[in-house]
């Protein structure tokens, strides 16, 4: 398995990292999982974004302590207690101390010179180890360490020699991890280990500071076992403030990394970083260590928003050593969350394009879907035809078949009737003549009409075909106005217009074979269909209206 390399910080081993490393290391930043992490420390992580959500608020209360010790800081000054002036410039370089170095360097700054004024030379003590703290939170190390060599031990306070001592143990630490010469590193740290120990004897272990001093010794005697030990003690059974607190899970988080664990680790820098937002800290370590370690786990989104966040804090604070130390590690965080970001738009412009190739795909098989289903309709459609014209035919054949049927009886018997009464004459007339009997003859041929024949013939035809189109005449009459009906004479099922029309109807179209059934001539035939598409209402498909007369 690859691993990132490391960036060192001034609490962190080292303090340099060469950035050529980072060539090879954000390359393979995206191999990492984190989905180990984010099982045990997203929670703590989670709670920590919230507080940061909601940092506006408790900088706001931080500004209304602030504005209601400046109140009783105007008020003292109108009076001529100098001792309770004092006090006030305290209170706000307590308040600033950790919040804006300018600010507490003033408050402090002006402390000095109220203990000066009344000449008491423990308050002036007291006011120069408060304005060394602010100096080493700066990263005026040596501004520090002489303001701090510059007080008499004598003119100290019991309550005031722990803390000379502490700070000055701590000024001799922060220049060594800022510094990391190892010229001089090794004797930094053995001038802190002796401040601090000569600091733990004032103390006893029945008290916080005591343990804050042993916590801390420890860790730089890398006892780290013992260190942890040491910071829990002290977390579990005192009632830290949230600066101290602050100080004592970050240091504690250190110590777990020494120890390995890099999940307790987390967890410690992430309620370190908890309480300094809840405390309006700025001089601050917990979100730039936190923002090294999820580099290292390669959670860059995080880490690059924490490490924006501890370069803000320390620019508000002013503090120059943490603006170079987080100067080092924010361009690689930062270069590697635009190398994410890049590999991530890589990736969507991929998927993008795949979507793209699949979407093409998509049309492409839906356009032959649709070809398909269009041929398929086209071939239903036209099967549908096929079918509705073989119906037609079909409906043609039996109509066919039952006028062929009907007429054929028709002109079975008309024929039949008509050679019977030839025969009958012929019979009749021969029987007639070999009597040479002219007169009867002409009385037989006299009996037979020609006229009642054919009305008679007309009438059976007439009868047939109703018989067949039943409806005929009344769908006659719906070709025509309302206002002119197409009547028949009483006892007429047709009339000669009807006929013509009839005839049509089955078929027989030539004017011809019409004008020698009706016993007239073609030019009537002619006139009559001329005259009676005239006043119908579809003059130009009366024809294909006849012809669309159902027989039943």
């Amino acid at each position: 398995m690859y691993k990132l390399p490391t960036l060192h910080l001034p609490n962190f081993i080292n303090k340099h990292c060469p950035l050529k490393d980072f060539t090879i290391s954000f390359f393979i930043l995206l191999c990492l999982s984190s989905s180990l992490f984010a099982q045990k420390n997203d929670r703590i992580l989670g709670v920590l974004d919230r507080e940061l959500q909601h940092q506006n608020t408790y900088l706001l209360e931080k500004y209304d302590r602030i504005h209601k010790l400046q109140a009783t800081l105007e008020r003292k000054r109108l009076t001529s207690d100098k001792k309770a002036l004092y006090i006030s410039y305290i209170n706000l370089f307590n308040e600033y101390k950790s919040f804006k170095y300018d600010s507490a360097y003033y408050y402090v700054e002006q402390a000095k010179r109220t203990a000066l004024s009344i000449n008491d030379s423990t308050l002036l003590a007291s006011a120069k180890i408060h304005e060394g703290f602010v100096l080493i939170s700066a990263g005026l190390f040596k501004e520090a360490i002489d303001t701090l060599g510059s007080i008499k031990k004598n003119t100290l306070l019991d309550q005031d020699v722990f803390d000379y001592y502490f700070t000055r143990a701590r000024s001799y630490f922060d220049i060594a991890n800022y510094n990391q010469d190892q010229r001089f590193l090794i004797d930094y740290i053995r001038k802190g280990n002796k401040l601090l120990t000569t600091a733990m004897a004032q103390a006893t272990p029945k008290t916080s500071e005591y343990w804050a001093a042993k916590g801390l010794l420890l860790l730089k005697q890398q006892d780290w076992d013992g260190a942890k030990d040491a910071y829990l003690y002290w977390i579990t059974n005192f009632d830290l403030p949230a600066d101290q607190y602050g100080v004592a899970t970050s240091s504690l988080s250190y110590v777990y990394t020494f120890l390995g664990d890099q999940e307790k680790s987390i967890e410690y820098l992430a309620k370190a970083a908890i309480s300094d937002i809840r405390n309006a800290t700025k001089e601050n370590i917990a979100l730039r260590n936190l923002a090294n370690e999820l580099y290292q786990m390669g959670e860059l989104e995080r880490a690059n928003t924490y490490v924006h966040l501890a370069m803000d804090d320390a620019t508000f604070y002013n503090a120059r050593h943490r603006k170079v130390e987080i100067s080092s590690i924010l361009p690689i965080i930062e270069s590697a969350q635009l190398y994410n970001v890049e590999q991530k738009n890589d990736a969507l412009e991929k998927t993008v394009i795949l979507l793209a190739i699949l979407a093409i795909i998509v049309l492409i098989f839906v356009g032959i879907i649709f070809k398909q289903l269009k041929e398929k309709n086209a071939a239903r459609k036209a099967l549908n035809e096929y079918n509705l014209r073989l119906e037609e035919v079909n409906l043609s054949l039996l109509e066919a078949d039952a006028i062929k049927q009907d007429y054929i009886t028709y002109f079975l018997k008309a024929t039949s009737d008509l050679i019977n009464k030839i025969g009958t004459i012929q019979k009749s007339t021969i029987h007639k003549i070999k009597t040479k009997n002219p007169e009867e003859v002409l009385n037989v041929l006299k009996k037979y009409s020609v006229k009642s024949e054919r009305s008679e013939l007309f009438h059976r035809f007439d009868m047939v075909f109703i018989k067949l189109f039943p409806s005929f005449t009344k769908s006659y009459n719906k070709l025509f106005p309302i206002d002119e009906p197409r009547t028949l004479k009483k006892g007429e099922l047709l009339n000669t217009e009807l006929r013509i029309f009839a005839l049509y109807r089955l078929g027989i179209q030539d004017s011809q074979q019409v004008a020698d059934f009706l016993d007239i001539s073609v030019a009537t035939v002619y006139t009559y269909k001329t005259r009676v598409k005239s006043k119908s209402l579809y003059k130009d498909i009366f024809e294909e209206k006849i012809m669309d007369i159902k027989r039943l």
